[in-house]
């Protein structure tokens, strides 16, 4: 390809995850020299009420009445393709009329050369425009969770690029052409596919302690973390804690009483810009299950306590986890403690752990996929 192409990429911010991706991607296609990139939340072209209504909705569903949403999650997970298909169509038919007046005049305006979507929102929008030929560009959907549900499987994308085989394997069932299902991993910062040396990393952070376990309590109850950190600081682990809140005000108030314990260290903080030193710090990450999340502790080979996971994606990123033999699964977080203590008294596990970790960790993804889509993109006129 000769003509650097004009890339549009597309996500919904959803959670952070496809936003993430995004990013990303975004940042390889620079590196690789593409410098006209537009990289946009689909809720721009349909407006800021909706955008609340539909991730509050979300928001309020998963993380406060679980079993609600995983019905509605599952009961929208249609098995048999012709309906998924349908489903799928039907539904970017009904939220064109959100959408189509910015949506539509962007992306003819812009012209991109290349279509990408980090999540099946905006590239569900578009596709009809697709089918009657108004849109020509090859579109591309990253698939950011290591299961698939109907959701993602759409009529018309040029090729999917997925968590793993696991993932693959689940869409080939579900009838997708295995020609244009490419396994690549979740797009992680690119960073992450430079070495990062576990010693290099504490000392880069101030942390010399023996053990380092790392709790990254964002989106979990603040009293639960609270519960959780005390216990662990109870234990005789000789090393140090970390709680990080990030941006969760509520959690980092709850857990600013506590102190170290006899034997653990406890270092709390609330966002922060060096999460990648951490993870490469940590002997073992306490974590929930998001798709980004655990590619981005996979990517530095970090054994995981997976805890408290969402149902539906956020369950079967967690099954991958423990599946893989790259962490265990636990469906009550105060559980967590034993756990830890389970693993440290057992090193050569938490090494087969980490050496699973390091085996199904993907750090070159986006650089992967920016890759196969460079290569096989038809620009007209390139």
């Amino acid at each position: 390809m000769n003509t650097p192409p004009r890339i549009l990429i597309l996500y919904a911010s959803i959670g952070g995850g496809h936003a993430s991706a995004a990013r990303a991607l975004e940042k390889v296609f620079r590196e690789r020299g593409i410098a006209d990139i537009e990289n946009r939340d689909v809720f721009e072209f349909g407006g800021e009420l909706l955008r609340k209504a539909v991730v509050g909705s979300y928001t309020v569903t998963s993380e406060k009445a679980p079993f609600l949403w995983k019905i509605f999650y599952e009961s929208g997970d249609v098995s048999n393709p012709e309906r998924g298909e349908f489903k799928n169509q039907l539904r970017g038919q009904a939220q064109r009329p959100l959408f189509v007046l910015t949506l539509d005049r962007f992306v003819k305006k812009y012209a991109p050369d290349i279509i990408i979507g980090t999540h099946f929102m905006p590239l569900e929008i578009l596709m009809p425009l697709k089918r009657k030929g108004e849109i020509t560009a090859p579109m591309y959907e990253v698939i950011t969770d290591f299961m698939v549900s109907s959701d993602w499987i759409q009529n018309g994308v040029d090729a999917y690029f997925v968590a793993s085989e696991f993932t693959r394997d689940a869409m080939i069932a579900r009838q997708v052409d295995p020609a244009i299902i490419q396994v690549t991993g979740i797009p992680v910062k690119p960073e992450l596919a430079l070495p990062n040396d576990r010693a290099a990393a504490r000392a880069r952070i101030g942390i010399t302690d023996p053990l380092v376990i790392t709790l990254l309590g964002s989106g979990i109850h603040s009293k639960r973390v609270r519960r959780v950190t005390k216990a662990l600081l109870n234990t005789d682990l000789r090393g140090a804690l970390v709680v990080v809140a990030g941006r969760n005000e509520e959690l980092e108030k709850e857990i600013a009483d506590l102190t170290s314990g006899p034997t653990l260290r406890l270092l709390s903080f609330g966002f922060i810009d060096f999460v990648d030193d951490l993870i490469a710090a940590s002997d073992i990450v306490i974590t929930k299950a998001g798709g980004l999340t655990v590619s981005e502790i996979l990517a530095r080979g970090t054994p995981m306590i997976v805890i408290d996971p969402i149902p539906g994606q956020e369950e079967w990123n967690a099954d991958f986890v423990a599946g893989s033999g790259a962490g265990v699964q636990l469906r009550m977080i105060e559980t967590a403690p034993a756990a830890a203590l389970t693993l440290v008294s057992e090193p050569e596990r938490l090494a087969a752990m980490r050496a699973r970790a390091e085996r199904v960790g993907r750090p070159r993804a986006a650089y992967d996929i920016a890759d196969y889509v460079l290569e096989h993109a038809m620009i007209p006129g390139a």
